[in-house]
């Protein structure tokens, strides 16, 4: 008891000498060096281990053959095809015992509690393993970032995935957030956009939670169907997967494209849902995919979408406009700024931005070429921070820079939910912002120094972060950050100094 007293105490001690201090971390800085750039605006940050790279920008290019594609965490993860068989299930005990299912088979806070405790007893152990399956993905993905060989690489795939926004608030996609990483970024990240957006809009993930599962073409067959049984019961379309296609994830919203052209890519859509979900889904026990295409949802007849016609029948009608969308000079554009933002600043160059587009064009949406551009290009390297991290940049810079190669029993979900970016939960389809005013609240710093000081507890004895400094940060540790580390009262203070430094919080 006394020495938890004294710990306490010492934590209070140490946390009330950093507070005044954050103020500190907005101020400027500059004179970063090209290895740290590469190490940290490209990458997730240095380890204690790590040497600088002697050529930064052939040291990001040679990260494209050391990927890994399925770390293990992550292989270890449920599929989409066995997630949608569980869904499954779940509707057919809840239908044994005497409750419709829901929809999309999926509890949500609007559906009411069963009426049975057997009932209740099901429902809460489904939702539990849910949660269990979406802890278990976080810690995957953190441990990837912490284990890689290529952070360049695995930065590039948190930037994918947060373009192709899947929201785990919604509890009917909680369960597919990882899958959906894993599925159809990784393999895509290195390969050509066309093939990643594919993946994405093809994937369950993205189908329940844009309520694609829901959409039911008003002429269809099953409408036509529903209609005669129950004339007042009207199966319509739902625009939101289309819409979210069109402004976030291919063209953007400012290129030209108008409401009809939503409705009617939205009509191209229907018939794009998952095996075993939503109107039509089969309850049988066998093999379960994890896309299928029902034509009897299908909106028939032709379709014109940005003055193009589509007559293509079934899902290659929509698949042909998606392939359109992909080759449009707006998503080139689209597509480069927001990759210009990441890596060249929250206002980044127009020239960098029509490089990366020109790239985008040119090479057909080829990713490697695009970030060979990006690489080559002057702007990214700017000798001054051009970034704020995100909490989950900063967690991830901040035990790679402690030498963390295991988690143990830190629970990655719950803390970046108390830092503020819940992993793959950022409540909005558009992801999670990119700038600096998003993320360098004065409370949300104090949280980060709160965090600090728990890993700095048990690493303060073993790390010098006089010495640590310079390593994390070559050639780019300033003289004001290295006098507050060296003032330090002590080795934990230090190292908390440095974590929640200006020249650690931004890169």
């Amino acid at each position: 008891m006394i020495a938890a007293t004294r710990q306490c105490r010492s934590n209070d001690h140490v946390r009330s000498s950093i507070r005044p201090r954050v103020s500190y971390v907005m101020t400027a800085l500059a004179g970063i060096s090209p290895a740290a750039i590469a190490i940290n605006r490209f990458g997730l940050g240095a380890t204690p281990l790590d040497a600088p790279p002697a050529d930064p920008r052939r040291w990001l290019g040679d990260q494209f053959d050391r990927f890994e594609l399925l770390p293990q965490g992550l292989a270890e993860l449920p599929d989409a095809g066995v997630l949608v068989k569980g869904y499954q299930m779940e509707q057919r005990a809840m239908r044994q015992a005497g409750q419709r299912p829901a929809v999309a088979a999926m509890p949500t806070a609007a559906v009411k509690p069963s009426k049975t405790p057997e009932q209740i007893v099901a429902r809460q152990d489904f939702v539990q393993d849910v949660q269990a399956l979406y802890r278990q993905a976080v810690q995957a993905r953190m441990q990837s970032a912490l284990e890689t060989q290529a952070p360049f690489v695995e930065r590039l795939v948190h930037f994918w995935s947060n373009h192709f926004c899947v929201s785990a608030d919604n509890p009917q996609t909680t369960a597919f957030v990882g899958a959906f990483e894993r599925d159809a970024i990784r393999p895509h990240v290195l390969g050509r956009f066309e093939d990643m957006l594919l993946a994405v809009e093809h994937h369950p993930a993205m189908l329940i939670y844009l309520n694609q599962v829901q959409s039911i073409g008003p002429n269809s067959i099953a409408a036509q169907r529903a209609a005669a049984r129950n004339p007042e019961r009207q199966l319509g379309l739902n625009e939101n997967l289309g819409r979210e296609i069109m402004e976030l994830h291919t063209l953007g919203v400012r290129s030209g494209y108008a409401q009809a052209d939503v409705t009617e890519f939205a009509r191209a859509l229907t018939g794009w849902t998952v095996d075993g979900i939503g109107p039509q889904g089969r309850l049988d026990d066998g093999s379960v995919d994890s896309f299928i295409f029902r034509p009897q949802l299908h909106e028939p007849g032709t379709r014109t979408i940005l003055g193009k016609s589509y007559a293509q029948p079934g899902e290659d009608q929509a698949r042909a406009a998606l392939i359109d969308f992909a080759r449009s000079p707006a998503t080139a554009s689209h597509i480069a700024t927001k990759l210009a933002r990441h890596f060249g600043g929250d206002n980044p160059a127009p020239a960098l931005v029509d490089r990366l587009a020109a790239s985008f064009t040119q090479s057909k949406g080829d990713l490697r070429a695009l970030y060979r551009t990006l690489v080559a290009s002057p702007e990214p390297w700017a000798p001054q921070p051009l970034k704020f991290k995100t909490p989950w940049e900063w967690t991830v810079s901040a035990l790679r820079g402690l030498g963390r190669t295991q988690l143990g029993q830190m629970q990655i979900a719950s803390l970046q939910s108390q830092l503020g970016q819940p992993v793959w939960k950022p409540g909005s389809p558009a992801g999670w912002d990119d700038i600096v005013a998003s993320w360098a609240a004065p409370d949300a710093l104090l949280r980060r120094v709160e965090f600090a000081q728990r890993l700095a507890a048990t690493s303060g004895d073993t790390l010098d972060a006089r010495k640590l400094g310079p390593q994390l940060l070559p050639a780019s540790f300033s003289p004001a950050t290295a006098d507050q580390v060296a003032r330090a009262e002590s080795p934990a203070g230090a190292l908390v100094l440095l974590l929640v430094s200006p020249d650690f919080l931004r890169r």
